[in-house]
């Protein structure tokens, strides 16, 4: 196992992608923290404990600095440490830009975003002080090539991928990484429900001929947390099918 006695944060794992990271880590022997808003995340680090894997289920919002502090603050004081971070909580709130309200813009800026932010501040004084660490943001291939409807999305997801390489320049030199991942489509409860003819056009789109699923994402993020990956940084990494190119 590549990640033993090392403890991780996962943010938005009560559910979907967020939970695959974490039970891909959990398997390569780390201790995971659940981080969500959702209730669920108690369901799902139970699930995990009965699995066997070793885990905390935290709730807060990661957009307001002090809960995300606060979450960072009750994993040291659980586990003693923190090594690994995976800023992956995220929304959508799609709408055409004229459509689109105030409000809608700045809720995904806030937790896509101002998130990563909030945690990844609260997370590099523990990790500063080890002269170590591996950061790994879950951003998207919208924040690479933008999509009608989703101008609060791409943005945020655009700043997330500057954000990683800004912070990788800056503490590189403390022995911290930090890293992107870029997903593409994915299986998920929203592409389930969708024609049979528009998941068919939709994989036309793809190289591979397949959307991805939360499970491709969650072997990229334990690459880049693992020290396979010790001579990478500030790189982003699409899990997409080839359908960036």
């Amino acid at each position: 196992m590549k990640l033993v006695q090392e403890v991780a944060i996962v943010t938005g794992a009560a559910r979907g992608i967020g939970r695959a990271i974490a039970e891909a880590l959990a398997k390569e022997g780390a201790k995971v923290v659940l981080a969500d808003l959702l209730p669920a995340v108690e369901d799902t680090a139970e699930e995990m404990r009965q699995a066997g894997f070793e885990v905390l289920a935290l709730t807060g919002d990661v957009a307001n600095y002090a809960e995300a502090q606060q979450l960072v603050d009750k994993t040291i004081e659980h586990f003693g440490q923190v090594d690994i971070l995976v800023n992956n909580a995220g929304i959508t709130r799609d709408n055409l830009l004229l459509r689109m309200t105030p409000e809608d813009w700045e809720k995904v800026i806030n937790i896509n975003l101002t998130g990563t932010f909030n945690l990844t501040k609260a997370t590099l004084k523990p990790m500063m002080k080890k002269k170590t660490g591996k950061i790994v943001n879950i951003a998207s291939i919208i924040g690479e090539i933008g999509n009608a409807g989703q101008a609060n999305y791409a943005a945020s997801k655009a700043g997330v991928i500057a954000f990683t390489k800004s912070v990788a320049k800056e503490v590189g030199s403390r022995g911290i990484r930090a890293n992107a991942v870029a997903p593409g489509f994915i299986k998920s409860k929203m592409t389930d429900v969708l024609p049979d003819k528009v998941r068919a056009d939709l994989e036309k789109q793809i190289p591979l001929i397949r959307l991805g699923s939360p499970e491709d994402v969650a072997k990229a993020v334990v690459f880049l947390a693992s020290s396979d990956a010790d001579y990478i940084t500030g790189q982003v990494l699409n899990i997409d099918g080839g359908m960036v190119m």
